[in-house]
């Protein structure tokens, strides 16, 4: 923020040289950023202005931060206003369709004005300044602007249609042509709130003016606006369109509704001070009740806590009463009401810096050294660790991508009934949808090292993914796994064992996976052909499967067979460390019988396992998977898997009679349950 030497000082007494003037403000938390001497014998300073104190973007209210540090006076300037002609009513109605995002509009109208250049007093303090006078009218509004951080605007009254002012939504494409040298038409959209008169835009609302409604050399009667904003809603609209303002600069940090009428008053008499004119009678005001300044308290004894310093209570009160806070001190508790230009004092710990800022930032001692205490392991930071830690080990590469996709990489992996969200920015035009699965970042990567010559490689990210359906957006996180399928026959296998092992790293030996395949793929997971539900102690978790080659083709330039597992792992962090059980090793060996069975490709090992588990037979320790054969002399459409038997008693060696027909019952129930043909037993 610039401001002037001189300028300042027409609101300090006794004034203050350029250099008191740069170091009050930086102990008043602005830090001064450099200053130039300009025109006029005049000293320009640079400001760093922080974004919750809309107040301190004016001269006034920088002067006031001055005063209230060095004992100074503030001498505000004095408005005294004399209406002599018809009631303002008589000449234009204002109706206002958005109070909760226009707050306050107010409207005066001064007729016979004479448009002409400034005054030298007036162009004076704006050049030194680093403005460039344009006309006595324009000229006044920017040095309200600047002196008491009110924007204002200043509209051809003989130019608004229908002699109406209207605040509302703009319509779907409507068109406004901002004010300004080389401005182009935009079209606004329906969440832009515009100031129009009965059939157009004239004003995007805290923005920018109009250029078919500016004042010109002609003008001679004026409609001035002064107003507060929804500081949300004009920062929208100035990103939206690109267009920004000192006006717009302002309106984000906030204007409070209760300043507006005195730069108003202080505005009108300007303008009839340098453009002559006459004044109607009255003002129209629209918008909501003006709010109570916010009220708060704060315990003395708690501010010299949180300071480190033994400040009095009296001396609190002082500091609060020079910033014009009214403090009422009562048994250590200091109440107060703000003034009504502070909207960032809300609560104890804000009067608390503000006692700070007056005793001085730089006489509160700095401790230097912290005693810290370290935390206990936090159970999910852990567990994410384990499961990163484990599958670096198993030759995986972590990476870190963006969580905005193209819109046509999105989209083949949404479910049934889900859309994507997608954000409205035109930086991400080429990416512009969140990502409802983070495969296809995997995929954006493997394709970028296919490129470079780079073979079998294993990827694996952790983030959030993101959709929406008809009621709500959805955010989940996940844990994405993708790598090369050199092998049709083993390399589901490694992936179903990649799983096991985090399963076992996060839960222990005790955590069962079980793999599901899904009847019909294409409808609940279309980019997996074929693809399996994963089950993590009887919680569904995810989804892996051999990724669509068409799609992978299509869209990334990959033909290789990939396998890919997204698994909502992060769920199961917090069960870590698992709970590890000791137990005694077997005091008797173990007898295996291996049965080798012909059965259908589509039979799953979670069927063979499941119908010989369910015998309950006696003294089996464990049903464990072998290995599977396709080729001659098996029948296509048929496979022989491999499975092992492994008994063992507690009390006793057994024998080979003992568990013969045990084993016999197993082969019998893979007979007739699953069709199969025993190829041996051994």
């Amino acid at each position: 923020m610039y401001a002037t030497n001189q300028w300042l000082n027409d609101y300090l007494d006794p004034t203050a040289t350029a250099q008191e003037q740069a170091d009050l403000m930086t102990r008043a938390g602005f830090p001064h950023e450099g200053s130039e001497p300009v025109l006029h014998d005049d000293v320009r300073h640079d400001f760093e202005m922080t974004s919750n104190r809309g107040d301190v973007n004016c001269h006034v209210g920088m002067a006031r931060e001055i005063a209230a540090l060095s004992q100074r006076k503030l001498i505000l300037p004095e408005v005294v206003l004399h209406a002599t002609g018809d009631p303002v009513s008589k000449s234009i109605t204002v109706r206002n369709d958005e109070p909760t995002l226009c707050p306050l509009y107010t409207a005066r109208i001064i007729t016979g004005v004479k448009v002409g250049p400034s005054p030298e007093w007036l162009a004076k303090r704006l050049e030194a300044r680093g403005d460039i006078p344009r006309n006595n009218l324009v000229d006044a509004t920017n040095f309200v602007l600047f002196e008491l951080g009110q924007p204002t605007h200043v509209f051809d009254l003989d130019k608004l249609e229908g002699s109406k002012v209207i605040i509302r939504k703009a319509k779907k494409n409507e068109a406004f042509l901002p004010i300004g040298e080389a401005a182009t038409s935009v079209k606004l959209t329906t969440d832009d709130l515009v100031i129009a008169d009965a059939k157009r835009a004239v004003a995007m609302a805290g923005v920018k003016g109009g250029a078919e409604t500016a004042v010109t050399e002609s003008t001679t009667n004026i409609l001035i606006e002064a107003a507060t904003f929804d500081p949300i809603a004009v920062r929208n609209t100035s990103r939206r369109h690109n267009i920004a303002s000192d006006s717009s600069y302002r309106f984000e940090r906030g204007v409070p509704a209760a300043t507006i009428e005195f730069a108003a008053d202080r505005l009108t008499q300007l303008i009839l001070q340098v453009a002559g004119g006459t004044l109607l009678e009255g003002l129209i005001a629209e918008g909501q009740p003006i709010v109570a300044p916010p009220t708060a308290t704060m315990r003395c004894q708690r501010c010299r806590h949180v300071i480190g310093v033994d400040i009095s209570d009296q001396e609190m009160c002082d500091s609060l009463e020079r910033l014009g806070f009214a403090p009422q001190l009562n048994d250590g508790v200091i109440a107060v009401t703000a003034p009504i230009h502070r909207l960032d004092v809300l609560c104890e710990i804000d009067l608390i810096e503000e006692v700070a800022r007056m005793h001085g930032l730089d006489k509160i001692p700095v401790t230097e050294t912290i005693a810290l205490r370290p935390a206990s392991p936090v159970s999910r930071e852990s567990g994410r660790t384990a499961v990163h830690n484990a599958l670096v080990g198993m030759d995986f590469l972590e990476i870190i991508t963006h969580t905005l996709v193209p819109r046509d990489a999105g989209t083949p992996f949404l479910s049934d009934g889900t859309m994507l969200m997608e954000v409205e920015d035109e930086r991400a035009k080429s990416a512009s949808a969140l990502r409802p699965s983070m495969i296809p970042s995997l995929l954006r990567v493997r394709s970028t090292n296919q490129d470079a010559g780079v073979n079998n490689l294993r990827l694996f990210e952790s983030g959030s993914i993101f959709w929406r359906d008809r009621k709500q957006h959805h955010e989940r996180q996940c844990l994405s796994i993708l790598f090369d399928m050199t092998d049709p026959d083993r390399g589901p296998r490694e992936l179903r064992g990649v799983i096991d092992h985090l399963a076992h790293t996060l839960l222990g030996a005790a955590g069962q996976v079980e793999i599901r395949p899904l009847d019909q793929p294409e409808k609940k997971v279309p980019y997996l052909k074929p693809a399996s539900t994963v089950l993590i102690d009887g919680q569904e978790i995810g989804h892996l499967g051999v990724l669509d080659t068409q799609l992978t083709k299509k869209l990334w330039g990959i033909e290789i067979p990939l396998l890919a597992a997204e698994l909502e792992l992060p769920r199961l962090y917090d069960r870590f460390p698992p709970v590890d059980q000791v137990v005694a090793l077997p005091s008797f060996p173990a007898i295996e019988r291996d049965i080798s069975a012909i059965v259908l490709e589509k039979t799953s090992w979670q069927q063979i396992n499941e119908a010989i588990t369910k015998l309950n037979l006696a003294d089996l320790e464990a049903v464990d998977f072998v290995e599977v054969f396709r080729g001659k002399p098996i029948t296509n459409g048929s496979k022989s898997v491999t499975i092992r038997l492994r008994f063992r008693a507690n009390d006793r060696t057994l024998t080979h009679n003992e568990i013969e027909p045990l084993a016999q019952q197993a082969t019998e129930v893979l007979q007739s349950q699953l069709k199969a043909e025993i190829r041996a037993g051994s």
